[in-house]
């Protein structure tokens, strides 16, 4: 039987997300051995939305997050972890909401993100008139052009600015160079460094004006191995914990394994090289071109989907009849985790649990 076969799928309603729990505690095993000190870790959590994986890694030490959205925020304080940075900027009610989120979870260091006066000045003015200070970190642009600051002299102006205010703490920089994703490695170091070199000098000149050295929050699941390798900076990788097909192709050097896959069932025969599955775009992230699944045990070329089917074309529709259970690997896992509102856990080619991907939706309580 191979790994990801599972004996007891008749009892998994299709199309599902199977965890792999063992394959996942290695991985965290993995990305450990991968940096020199577990506290430089900071995992970005978008990837898996569960309660129980955070656990899992604050199990083997990790106890540092980021994440995109409140409720995922929320999640890592529900799960107890010691320090999380919203790696975003909170801007009208959802400001509002992360003062409410530092209330509510007192036992949990939380952190969010500012790229400018104005963002700042309101975040102020909400810690002010509650009585709390609030941690930041300035958002640095090197290149992804989403958001940030551009690493120069507005920036350590800017950085001079927020430790003028009273209830801002600031950390440090939030430095994300996601549009690095070369396959070679070596070109993507170059690029990497080249990127990085600026965020140094800016470290060195605010030194240089007698404020404390900031802290580095760098990079994502491309960049962790480059980044990994520099002194002080913490790391941000996520697509580790699950992995998928379109990181295995493009980060050969990142020695992860793949567990997370979708679930799925031939539904239909259309003719004997053509068959119907029932994954649609609804349940496996439909922002990239076809392939955005490869089955591990049905080889074959997609030829549409829609929002509840998916159509092969394989050598032979006889060897895959009406119920044929099928495991695929999704291209990109993030926005396939949160397709799903509950995920199967097996171990041992055993469904065991079930976990709630609690963190898909915007809200959980605050």
């Amino acid at each position: 039987m191979n790994w990801f076969e599972l004996r007891n799928a008749a009892q998994v309603d299709s199309p599902a997300l199977i965890i792999y729990k063992n394959r996942v505690i290695e991985n965290i095993n993995t990305v450990k051995g991968m940096i020199d000190n577990v506290s430089r870790l900071r995992p970005h959590v978008k990837t898996n939305k569960m309660t129980e994986v955070v656990q899992l890694m604050m199990d083997a030490g990790i106890n540092k997050f980021k994440c995109a959205t409140i409720a995922e925020a929320e999640m890592t304080g529900l799960a107890g972890a010691g320090d999380v940075l919203l790696a975003y900027q909170p801007v009208g009610p959802k400001a509002v909401r992360f003062l409410e989120l530092i209330q509510k979870y007192p036992g949990t260091s939380f952190s969010c993100l500012v790229d400018n006066r104005e963002s700042a000045d309101y975040l102020q003015s909400l810690a002010q008139q509650s009585g709390r200070h609030v941690h930041v970190y300035m958002d640095i642009n090197v290149g992804m052009n989403r958001t940030g600051i551009k690493p120069d002299q507005t920036a350590l102006a800017l950085y001079q600015y927020i430790h003028s205010l009273e209830n801002l703490l600031p950390v440090g920089f939030h430095v994300y160079d996601g549009h690095l994703h070369d396959t070679d490695l070596a070109i993507r170091k170059q690029k990497c460094d080249q990127a990085y070199e600026p965020v140094i000098n800016l470290v060195a000149d605010v030194v240089a004006t007698g404020l404390p050295v900031p802290l580095v929050v760098a990079g994502g699941t491309p960049t962790f191995p480059i980044h990994a390798q520099r002194r002080r900076e913490e790391c941000s990788p996520g697509t580790f914990v699950f992995w998928d097909f379109g990181y295995a192709k493009n980060l050969p050097e990142q020695p992860f394994h793949y567990a997370a896959l979708v679930l799925s069932r031939v539904i239909s025969h259309i003719d004997d090289q053509l068959i119907c599955l029932d994954l649609g775009h609804k349940s496996v992230a439909a922002e990239n071109p076809q392939p955005r699944v490869e089955f591990l045990n049905i080889p074959g070329t997609i030829i549409s989907q829609s929002e509840e089917h998916l159509v092969m074309k394989v050598e032979s529709a006889a060897q895959y009849p009406v119920g044929t259970v099928a495991y695929g690997v999704p291209l990109h896992i993030c926005p396939t985790v949160a397709l799903f509102e509950k995920a199967y856990v097996a171990e041992n080619n055993d469904v065991t649990a079930t976990w709630k991907v609690i963190a898909r939706d915007r809200q959980i309580i605050v």
